[in-house]
């Protein structure tokens, strides 16, 4: 409808010898009464014009030519927007669509033939996930998902971040709890992992080998916890139903030397230097699109020889430019906010092109339990897992409500709303619309209500108020998906399934008080037609809660007792 009314009002426009504006903003009215859909076009070109915004409007609306089975009319509101009122007949038509094309609904080609990477977690194989990993994975899965649903074919990766000091100080921790294992009275140094995982890891280690490995240096203990670690990490994602396509190992950057070739890149063009021993970027002096231009220049290579993490991550996005993304999405946490535009940046200095890679930084997440705050330091391993999380909640709860909140925007995560099994938890809200319609065509099925008579129910029968909200709020999913993809955003998706749930569920509050409202009715036809309304909001959910990666149950305990609480001649 957007598309339909954006040339039509395009045309009004070339009509009117107007110049047409770059983009034609349509918003949803909150009230039936003035329409379902206001652009504001009128107040954005008036100025220019040197006209009243009303008496602009008047004349595009007085100039649009609109299909009647599409709008039944125009409407000028307020200092000059204008209103426009769907013909209920096309709303019938759209409810048929969903009904019809129940796989395809909300679907689209914009990636169609493209390809898209999408680099996420890529936690350090230090200690188990963390539920701020756990927010970035389901980021970056919910993104994935909504790229493939417009046509992308998507590779998920990980970043395994196998090298550097981190590293060096997991091998020494674990071989520092061997040797006390073995009697050694040793004292821990500060900064080294402390968590009782190390001190099972080492004890893994002990029983296999015995003392044998007494002379053994970091690199062996590395080596082992490096591997128990990571396949720890594998298993929880597969829990959260999270495989990646590929793993790509930060060592092989070192063993192919291609941090070498960047810094011997930046030579080249003048733009690394050494000083105090260490190697410098002229940041100073480089172009900067994602960020503000730094005053100072920045270290690469350290005086010790350890790169920083800029120099690798830079290497890391040639091999990706080299795989020919059409898009890059980078997923990362907060704590890469000051980093990742000194690597685009530096990069685009290079001569890549970076136009394509998107940067999406996620807040941190708090967990919160009976009002306090729970502490984490991956560390002293004083922290909740996500192994944990998962053993509490489920994977649904967890990852939905790792979504509800935008990602640029702190979360305090509510665990004691995320243990209620109740409909005050909002993933068990939609969920159990979702299942309470399952349970009532169900009952229809059994009544002998025949699946192939919904799909050709008369739908102009659907005339009462809290249908034709539902409907519309079907017909706002399209749109939604379209702008998730071209946001990157998830969060919206969860606000629509819940306002979408809210609907339904007062239609079916309403039918239970107002025999008029009820689905199953003694008028065969009628209840043909709302068994159809019924099966398209159902769809619209699983689709919906599909691309959260969230279920969609047929059943749940408590729709069994609201569907029995239903007359049966209802």
């Amino acid at each position: 409808m957007k598309q339909y009314l954006t040339e039509q009002i395009k045309k009004s426009l070339d009509k009117l010898h107007i110049p047409r504006p770059s983009e034609i903003i349509f918003t949803k009215t909150k009230d039936e009464r003035f329409g379902h859909l206001a652009t504001n076009v009128a107040m954005m070109l008036a100025k220019n014009q040197s006209t009243n915004p009303r008496d602009l409007a008047q004349q595009i609306c007085s100039s649009f030519q609109f299909d009647p089975d599409l709008i039944t009319k125009c409407e000028i509101a307020g200092g000059g927007f204008i209103n426009f009122f769907f013909s209920p007949l096309y709303l019938y038509r759209q409810l048929a669509m969903i009904i019809h094309n129940a796989d395809s609904f909300g679907r689209h080609d914009l990636g169609q033939g493209k390809r898209a990477n999408v680099e996420f977690v890529s936690a350090n194989p230090t200690g188990p996930l963390s539920i701020g990993h756990g927010r970035q994975a389901v980021l970056g899965d919910v993104i994935s998902r909504i790229l493939e649903n417009s046509g992308y074919e998507v590779t998920r990766e990980y970043y395994f971040n196998n090298a550097g000091g981190q590293m060096a100080r997991l091998g020494e921790s674990t071989r520092l709890r061997y040797m006390q294992i073995l009697g050694e009275e040793i004292a821990f140094p500060e900064k080294h992992y402390e968590g009782e995982y190390i001190r099972n890891i080492a004890q893994g280690i002990f029983e296999q080998y015995g003392d044998s490995w007494r002379t053994k240096n970091y690199e062996s203990f590395k080596e082992i916890a490096e591997g128990v670690l990571f396949e720890n990490i594998k298993k929880v994602l597969k829990r959260l139903d999270l495989e990646f396509d590929v793993f790509y190992n930060e060592d092989s950057l070192y063993k192919e030397k291609k941090l070498e070739k960047i810094v011997q890149a930046f030579r080249e063009k003048g733009l690394a230097y050494e000083k105090d021993g260490a190697t410098w970027l002229k940041t100073s002096e480089i172009q900067y699109d994602h960020g503000p231009q730094p005053d100072k220049d920045k270290v690469i290579i350290k005086s010790s020889g350890e790169p920083t993490y800029r120099l690798p991550d830079m290497a890391y996005h040639v091999t990706k430019f080299e795989r020919r993304y059409d898009l890059i999405v980078d997923i990362f946490g907060a704590d890469h906010v000051a980093e990742y535009p000194d690597v685009l940046a530096g990069l685009k200095a290079l001569g890549f092109e970076t136009s394509h890679v998107r940067v999406l930084i996620h807040q941190f997440v708090t967990l919160m339990k009976e009002g306090e705050i729970l502490k984490m330091s991956k560390r002293l391993a004083n922290y909740v897992t996500i192994d944990e999380l998962l053993d509490l909640l489920g994977p649904d709860v967890f990852r939905y409500f790792l979504i509800m909140r935008s990602h640029n925007s702190h979360f305090n995560f509510d665990l004691e709303l995320a243990l209620k099994q109740s409909l005050e938890n909002p993933a068990y809200y939609i969920q159990n619309a979702h299942a309470r319609i399952s349970s009532i065509l169900a009952k229809a099925q059994e009544r002998g209500f025949l699946d192939d008579r919904i799909l050709k129910a008369n739908l102009t029968n659907l005339t009462a108020n809290e249908e034709r909200s539902l409907i519309q709020k079907l017909l706002e999913f399209p749109d939604l998906t379209e702008r998730l993809v071209l946001l990157l955003e998830a969060h919206p998706l969860t606000t629509y399934l819940e306002e979408l749930a809210g609907i339904y569920h007062h239609y079916q509050t309403a039918g239970k008080k107002d025999a008029g409202l009820r689905v199953i009715t003694d008028n065969e036809e009628l209840t043909y037609s709302r068994l159809a309304l019924l099966k398209a909001v159902r769809i619209v959910i699983a689709r919906g809660l599909y691309l959260l990666g969230v279920t969609a149950p047929e059943r749940m305990s408590r729709v069994d007792t609201d569907i029995d609480e239903i007359p049966k001649e209802s």
